[in-house]
């Protein structure tokens, strides 16, 4: 599940306006910043440490709030990208990737000396195992008079091993500090975050894939509660379909890496290079039926999410939230309806013919594709890990009394033939053009308000079974036609 790279177009505009760029400086609680101020007069800080280098020591325990420093550090460059394989997609990222990783990206529009600004806070995908943060905030969308924040966070073996001896010195759990971090990225920005323009009551969580995945969690997380104000989840859900992992089976691959490097001691695994441990990951296994997804499979690790996933979104305190996904997302299976059946079968038992049914896999061959979701395994793999979940996300808030927005992208991003996991970045963070998606006037509504619903475009419903159609001929409101989202219910 990689993310897709942002478009040149605003990079090149960044560029451009850094050429005339002058110093500009903030405040913080640790230190002064130096950042620049654009030729368009917004003001960048980039590189900012909202965490101590979680390395030697550190490694595998909950972020601590960054060291103090004196005189004037400067914030014009972008933090490594936290340390990754390179998967060929994310060979940029991966060249630059270390373990000192815990930082974050600001850039403000101009404002007013009193300015309290909406925030909206980035969470990056690739599959919990890859990706950045870094360009982010060069998007419009701070056009859209918000304040953009991209955030990185620990990834792999980094950022969600368990292992018992973790657990024995944490208190009785461990895991899931990639979750800690983000949570720790929040508690910055409530606490800095007025000096630059934001207003610290006003955030908003947003991500896509596994970065859609972790703002669900961290939304669900106690230890995040008044640290955000609301959640926008794109193409990722809080458990992508899959049972969530206990502490215990979480440990067992803790266990397995430890065997892998031959660490027989935490201070021993303490000591392994990243590298190394980059390498001994890919041995790892995990209790689902597609190791590729090893990384997010939510884990109830006890203290950062107590309960899974399903039972934490009854909770009617949940803040409300947008959930969505593209019309085709990503291909599993192989792309075989041979393989799509025998999942099917080992997975629904004596429902599994009825399931077959929904998609023409009782067929053979199965139907022609759809010109809009595709061949009949495409169907199932996007309903089985975002299409499906985020129906059940909105139900379970709805029913919870919370209110949900949920949406459906079905356009393809500029110069593509079809929709796939991932176009809707250019439509919330490229500069709005016509006849596009307005996808970022909606977010940046939702932002500002808490109701996505800006003036002059279609009305969005909150879901009571309806979600808005991102179509080619523009935004619809749509009903019903999603008869295995009977049978996938995990959200």
């Amino acid at each position: 599940m990689r993310t897709p790279r942002l478009l040149f177009a605003a990079l090149l505009t960044a560029l451009a306006a850094q050429a005339v760029a002058e110093p500009v400086q903030v405040s913080t609680k640790a230190g002064v910043l130096v950042g620049e101020q654009r030729a368009d007069a917004s003001t960048a800080f980039l590189g900012v440490p909202f965490a101590r280098p979680p390395v030697g020591d550190l490694r595998w325990k909950a972020p601590q709030a960054p060291a103090a420093w004196t005189g004037d550090r400067p914030a014009l460059k972008s933090g490594p990208a936290c340390l990754q394989t390179s998967r060929g997609w994310n060979a940029v990222d991966a060249a630059r990737s270390s373990e000192d990783c815990l930082y974050l990206d600001i850039r403000a529009p101009k404002h007013a000396a009193d300015a309290r600004l909406p925030v909206m806070v980035w969470v990056h995908g690739g599959a919990n195992h890859a990706g950045s943060g870094a360009g982010t905030v060069e998007s419009s969308l701070v056009d859209q008079s918000v304040i953009l924040v991209s955030v990185q966070y620990r990834l792999g073996v980094f950022g969600f091993l368990s292992h018992p001896g973790l657990t024995r010195e944490q208190g009785g759990a461990s895991g899931n500090y990639a979750l800690m971090d983000l949570i720790a990225a929040l508690r910055w920005v409530q606490d800095n975050i007025e000096a630059f323009g934001g207003d610290p009551a006003n955030v908003t969580l947003f991500g896509h894939s596994a970065g859609g995945q972790d703002v669900g969690l961290v939304m669900l997380a106690p230890q995040a509660k008044g640290l955000f104000a609301r959640g926008i989840l794109q193409s990722g859900l809080p458990g992508f379909g899959f049972a969530p992992r206990s502490l215990k089976q979480n440990e067992a691959i803790g266990g397995q890496l430890a065997r892998a490097v031959h660490a027989r001691s935490l201070a021993d695994l303490r000591k392994v290079s990243g590298a190394d441990l980059l390498k001994a990951a890919e041995t790892l296994k995990a209790p689902i039926d597609d190791q590729g997804f090893i990384w997010t499979q939510a884990v109830v690790d006890g203290a950062v999410l107590p309960e899974a996933p399903e039972q934490l979104l009854a909770d009617p305190t949940i803040k409300p939230m947008i959930v969505g996904s593209s019309a085709r997302e990503i291909a599993l299976f192989g792309g075989d309806p041979k393989q799509a059946r025998a999942w099917t079968a080992e997975t629904f038992g004596a429902r599994a013919p009825q399931v077959m049914a929904v998609y023409g896999l009782d067929q053979d061959p199965p139907p022609a594709a759809d010109p809009v979701r595709g061949d009949a395994v495409l169907q199932l793999a996007t309903d089985r890990m975002f299409r499906c979940p985020a129906a059940s996300v909105a139900a379970l808030r709805e029913k919870a009394g919370g209110k949900v927005w949920r949406y459906e992208l079905a356009t393809p991003s500029p110069g593509e033939g079809q929709v796939h996991h991932g176009s809707e970045l250019a439509f919330v963070f490229d500069r709005p053009a016509e006849g596009r998606p307005p996808i970022q006037a909606y977010w940046a509504a939702f932002a500002r308000t808490g109701d996505p619903n800006p003036p002059g475009l279609p009305p969005w419903p909150t879901w009571d079974g309806a979600r808005l159609v991102f179509a080619p001929d523009g935004p619809r409101v749509a009903q019903g036609d999603e008869p295995a989202c009977r049978f996938l219910t995990r959200p």
